[in-house]
């Protein structure tokens, strides 16, 4: 009963709780409460590749993900490594994909209805054509996809406010992500 009354005084529960969840890993990585599981990982090369490369897209991870990459990037060859964490981070960014478009599309509606997004939309559309509006768009979603910020936001932004097909963003989040990925083990 009290959760169903919190609940309706939140007007964006699944937004404020997907923030709550970036704050957590982020205090977590901070305490180092992941090192232990970074050495585990350390011995088995490209399998930990992989699975950092999934954990690599969401906020709630991406900085142990790092991390992984890192502490393994001595261990691998950048060339094998960078793409197929590129394959983890695009099974979870579908699934991110998958489930902003069928859970967070009634609260994508509700924030296109408030007043401070009319009034953001009014000025890019009187200030900005349609075509830099798109590549606006895209290059901000692209770098929160390609760094180790959340994908999360990334992929909401393509998928709650565009119609993208799911083979066009499977490409796109392959590519940005394996590029970002490729740059973090190469500084490595």
């Amino acid at each position: 009963m009290l959760f169903h009354h919190i609940k309706e005084k939140i007007q964006y529960p699944k937004l404020i709780l997907l923030l709550i969840s970036i704050l957590v890993a982020y205090a977590l990585f901070r305490t180092h409460t992941f090192s232990q599981i970074a050495e585990i990982l350390n011995s088995h090369g490209y399998t930990a590749i992989f699975i950092a490369g999934f954990l690599f897209a969401y906020g709630f991870t991406a900085p142990l993900a790092v991390g992984f990459f890192i502490s393994l990037a001595p261990q691998v060859n950048v060339f094998i490594a960078a793409p197929l964490a590129g394959v983890g981070a695009l099974l979870a960014d579908l699934l991110i994909f998958k489930f902003i478009r069928s859970s967070f599309q009634d609260e994508f509606d509700k924030l296109k209805l408030t007043l401070i997004f009319q009034r953001i939309r009014n000025l890019l559309d009187n200030h900005l054509h349609e075509t830099v509006k798109k590549y606006l768009l895209w290059t901000i979603a692209g770098f929160l996809i390609a760094s180790p910020l959340p994908d999360e936001f990334g992929v909401a932004l393509i998928s709650g406010f565009t119609k993208l097909d799911k083979k066009v963003f499977s490409m796109i989040s392959y590519l940005l992500n394996t590029s970002g990925i490729f740059v973090i083990l190469a500084l490595a």
